[in-house]
């Protein structure tokens, strides 16, 4: 297929998915400057292999950004010199301070006049940024973070939950069923199942009448792709259909207007993907 953003100075990999009538597409894509945009699902899709940067910006920030999560800038180091890094990734000076803008605008580093880049704190990384959770999820994220993820996604995510079982419109639910669907027929492809898992909670979240909560698509990326892992990288067996199961009670607690029973039944769905990521 050749999309009409082609012609439009974007390259784009559209992955489609239709049925009944539903055609939702999804693309990763890079702006007009060629700067690497990331999209929902595409720290999941990389469970199966790391992506290729599509260009020199994207590769810079993925190195130097994996590098100061993995600890191999450390936190309140000074980056080496623009002439090092330029020589390391073979860049001109303004692809790297493009580059180091954009870290910056993460949160990973700070300039300091007279100094250099240095690494920033760790309490200033942004990490409701997708791409920086990309990089703790290739980093093994410690216990303190992994605790802090389960317990966001406890705190918020049944409210959600209620709140879409109160605001939910009726496209909202139909894209639910969708998506339920989607899970059903992918019980034996995890990656397939996983997304369309993902997809089911993101369209929550956008049902959901807090701004705040919708922002959780990155933390609630992180932690599917941190619970379907073991089963997607390395092909562990797992049996899907109770997760399916629970899923479904989310759905029909959420239609029936059961705001209290669709949030004990995403705490239900949390906690089958905080025990799998054990």
């Amino acid at each position: 297929m050749v999309d009409e953003n082609r012609h439009r100075g974007f390259a784009v990999d559209v992955h489609p998915v239709a049925e009944a009538g539903v055609s939702c597409w999804k693309w990763t894509h890079e702006d007009e400057k060629g700067y690497r945009m990331i999209d929902p699902g595409s720290l999941l899709r990389s469970l199966s292999g790391r992506a290729t940067a599509r260009n020199f910006h994207s590769h810079v920030i993925n190195e130097i950004g994996a590098g100061v999560i993995s600890g191999r800038f450390p936190v309140g180091s000074i980056l080496p010199n623009d002439a090092a890094l330029m020589d390391e990734f073979s860049v001109s000076r303004t692809v790297l301070r493009e580059a180091l803008k954009t870290l910056e605008a993460k949160g990973l580093v700070e300039a300091r006049p007279k100094v250099g880049t240095k690494v920033a704190k760790k309490s200033r990384w942004n990490l409701y940024d997708p791409q920086v959770l990309a990089w703790c999820l290739e980093a093994e994220p410690d216990e303190e973070f992994l605790a802090g993820l389960w317990q966001v996604r406890h705190a918020l995510e049944p409210l959600a939950a209620a709140d879409a079982a109160r605001d939910r419109t009726g496209d909202q639910i139909r894209l639910m069923h969708y998506w339920l669907r989607q899970m059903e027929v992918a019980l034996s492809e995890p990656q397939s199942f996983c997304l369309a898992d993902f997809e089911l909670h993101r369209i929550i979240a956008e049902a959901a009448s807090n701004p705040f909560i919708r922002a959780l698509q990155g933390v609630i990326e992180l932690s599917h792709a941190l619970a379907y892992r073991s089963v997607i990288a390395y092909e562990l067996p797992y049996d899907l259909a109770p997760v399916l199961q629970s899923h479904r009670a989310l759905v029909t607690a959420i239609e029936r207007g059961l705001t209290s029973d669709a949030a004990l039944a995403m705490v239900e769905t949390i906690e089958y993907d905080r025990l799998q990521a054990l």
